[in-house]
């Protein structure tokens, strides 16, 4: 992430009065860059894989951190991730905080209330809005927007919307080329490469 920043950065005069305001942006963001890298580092000590630049805060991860991948340019907020099977994020996905990803649950119908596991996945340029619920073995389509506080028991198609519970989904609603990072519009990117236009 560094290497990135640094040669991607916002260059100015010199000196000058925007210099300085963009270099004390770049000091006052540096703690919460360097909070999201350690936590990336930490999980991929554990077993996750993450793609480059994509940036993780603080998440509740239930079960095993190996079955966690997330592509690049992507932002996870502070999620609740449950995993009992695999979780599968694309590139470019922006997973607001208060969202659970649950990948079990019991077979009510089952005598013994057996407990069962599905994977999750989720396409590029997704957005999961704050507080959305996402079932076991649901597939969030590219480009694809779970509205907050929606609940998720089927799957949501490429470029569609699911919002409400139970959900409603209209399909073909989203722009088929979707051309950004969810990464660049937090403080710290924006400190070193501008803001986004």
């Amino acid at each position: 992430m560094f290497t990135y920043l640094w040669k991607d950065r916002l260059k100015l005069p010199f000196g000058s009065k925007v210099w300085f305001k963009q270099w004390a942006k770049r000091f006052w963001t540096l703690p919460s860059m360097l909070g999201f890298s350690w936590r990336v580092y930490r999980l991929k000590l554990r077993g996750t894989q993450i793609g480059e630049d994509s940036v993780v805060s603080r998440i509740q991860l239930g079960g095993k951190p190996r079955l966690l991948q997330i592509g690049s340019n992507s932002f996870i907020g502070r999620v609740d991730i449950q995993l009992q099977a695999n979780v599968g994020i694309g590139s470019n996905v922006c997973i607001n905080d208060g969202v659970k990803l649950i990948t079990a649950s019991h077979d009510v119908r089952d005598a013994k209330w057996k407990q069962f596991a599905q994977p999750i996945r989720i396409g590029d340029h997704a957005w999961i809005a704050t507080g959305a619920v996402i079932l076991p073995g649901v597939t969030i389509g590219r480009g694809a927007v779970v509205g907050a506080y929606t609940v998720v028991a089927k799957d949501v198609p490429n470029y569609a919307v699911a919002t409400g519970n139970p959900v409603n989904i209209r399909d073909n609603v989203r722009n088929c080329e979707l051309n950004y990072s969810p990464t660049r519009f937090l403080a710290f990117q924006a400190a070193w490469l501008g803001s986004p236009k």
